[in-house]
């Protein structure tokens, strides 16, 4: 079978698309940030090697901090602004980006299919649920913005690169509907070419929006702490939170600070194996490149024949390889697991984590070949990395505390509820746990033990939206919790209490149910 790129989703094809929704924003060679009101071509090009072949393609033009100190005070200006606009009007604008971003929709899912390796339907489910979640917030802003006004100023967002738009595009478009200006940093790994469209499309429908690409040490004092900045919103690892926070130390402002943990599900006295394991497969999308993804295992070591005997064939048989990559051009783009790992720099990072386990004492349960990938006849495969398992992980590795961001699993095995509370709990708070079990009591019991902000039994949880309230405990999360009501009162001001995970101690909301 010989692949090829498919017809028309080649990347000068893909920027050509861009190009032509957005002629203000991408040149031939270059793309422009988003400053003072209009589009710029100022800061220094880069060039960007994509993860999908290694391919040089254009990078973020890296503006100084001089310059993002003048783009600051200007989305300040374009906050006093923007808080004058009715809310009726800003429904408007929102819902004409939301209608431009679906134009678009397609041109996005292939810009982020290049940038970050994401499968094609990955890449849609980025898109869609980036519209999907911020309609919702127009149908109920007038009910949540009772009472609440915008921030002093606009909000600066810095976040990773690996859900730009359900996450980052998403987060500004409700920020500006609730009467705020917007900021953004281009993630310097990728998705800036996503990021540029989708801003482009803001503010083609009138949308007080920021958007700089540059090195974040260069431009953090502008964007962290400046004065006129009314909140800061991170989505990160926590070396880089660790870093924000000291910034922040002296920043009497509001903040959302999202950080990793190592998300663990938990098996214990379980027998229902065919309902776990559609879970476990799907887990692997986009290699575990996500802040809810669960790669370590904690299994009581009764169970663990049964559990390898589900785990296994799930390992063996994922599918992965180039997302753009087909026999025939009439044919759909392949369905996948995940692509790339974000580069090759990274890849080769997991790879050598995962000898450092097996050197160190832990088992290699499951090595994987990255032969068996669907690939085109001589491509580059640096930035893959097939899935392994690592069995009995040390606790000196690496790893042990801390997530791999990609597809290497390790499994735990205990023998007491104590040891398994123990396991769960190894990297000072996460985002989310489960538990498969039988035994509801069980769950209870050890749900009130395992620092985890959302507890899922018999199924995973994700970041979710809408309704359901996002946060985290200990080191994965510091400052406003989000999610539906709590996110709008997160970026607005009124008498209602702001609940998250603040220096000092946690307040949630009464009743909550994570």
């Amino acid at each position: 079978m010989t692949l090829h790129v498919k017809k028309g989703t080649d990347w000068q094809s893909v920027y050509n698309q861009a190009r032509a929704l957005a002629p203000e924003a991408f040149d031939a060679d270059r793309i422009s940030n988003l400053a003072l009101g209009k589009w710029l071509s100022v800061g220094t090009p880069a060039h960007h090697v994509n993860p999908v072949d290694q391919q040089v393609i254009q990078g973020p033009p890296k503006v100084d901090h001089q310059t993002a100190l003048d783009a600051v005070a200007d989305a300040a200006r374009q906050h006093v602004a923007w808080g004058k606009v009715s809310l009726d009007e800003r429904k408007v604008r929102v819902t004409a980006a939301l209608a431009g971003l679906r134009v678009a929709r397609d041109t996005l899912a292939l810009l982020l299919a290049w940038e970050i390796g994401k499968p094609w339907k990955l890449a849609c489910a980025d898109v869609d649920r980036c519209i999907d979640g911020v309609e919702w917030y127009v149908t109920q802003i007038d009910r949540q913005l009772e009472g609440r006004t915008p921030l002093s100023g606009p909000i600066s967002n810095i976040a990773s690169w690996n859900y730009p738009l359900s996450v980052l595009v998403h987060a500004e478009l409700v920020q500006m509907l609730a009467g705020n200006a917007a900021i953004a940093k281009t993630p310097s790994q990728g998705g800036f070419h996503a990021l540029t469209l989708a801003h482009a499309v803001m503010a083609q429908a009138g949308l007080p929006v920021t958007l700089l690409s540059g090195v974040g040490a260069e431009l953090s004092d502008a964007l962290v702490s400046s004065p006129e900045l009314g909140a800061f919103a991170f989505v990160g690892g926590r070396s880089n939170g660790r870093a924000t926070l000291e910034r922040l130390a002296d920043f009497d402002k509001r903040h959302i600070l999202e950080q990793e943990g190592l998300n663990a599900w938990g098996v214990w006295d379980f027998s229902d194996w065919d309902n776990l394991a559609p879970h476990i497969r799907k887990g692997f999308e986009y290699a575990k490149q996500r802040c809810t993804a669960y790669p370590r295992y904690v299994v009581q070591r009764r169970l663990f024949p049964e559990f390898l005997e589900m785990y296994l064939p799930i390992v063996k048989g994922l599918r992965f390889g180039h997302p753009l990559a087909v026999e025939n051009d009439e044919d759909d783009l392949p369905e996948l697991e995940f692509g790339p790992v974000i580069h090759a720099t990274k890849a080769a990072e997991l790879r050598a984590q995962f000898a450092e386990a097996v050197n160190t004492g832990g088992i290699p349960l499951f090595v994987g070949d990255i032969g068996h990938g669907k690939f085109i006849a001589g491509q580059d495969t640096s930035a893959y990395v097939a899935p392994a398992t690592v069995l009995e992980p040390p606790r000196a590795w690496s790893l042990h505390h801390a997530e791999p961001f990609g597809p290497i699993d390790s499994i735990v095995l205990v023998d007491t509820e104590a040891e398994f509370i123990a396991a769960m709990n190894v990297s000072n708070g996460n985002l989310v746990s489960s538990v498969a079990t039988d035994d509801m009591v069980f769950a209870k019991r050890v749900r009130e033990e395992i620092s985890a902000f959302k507890f899922g039994i018999n199924a995973p949880r994700s970041r979710g939206d809408r309704e359901e309230v996002f946060g985290g405990l200990g080191a994965s999360w510091r400052g406003a919790f989000v999610g539906g009501d709590l996110l709008i009162d997160a970026v607005t001001e009124g008498d209602r209490p702001i609940y998250g995970n603040f220096k000092g101690g946690s307040r949630f909301p009464e009743g909550l149910d994570l």
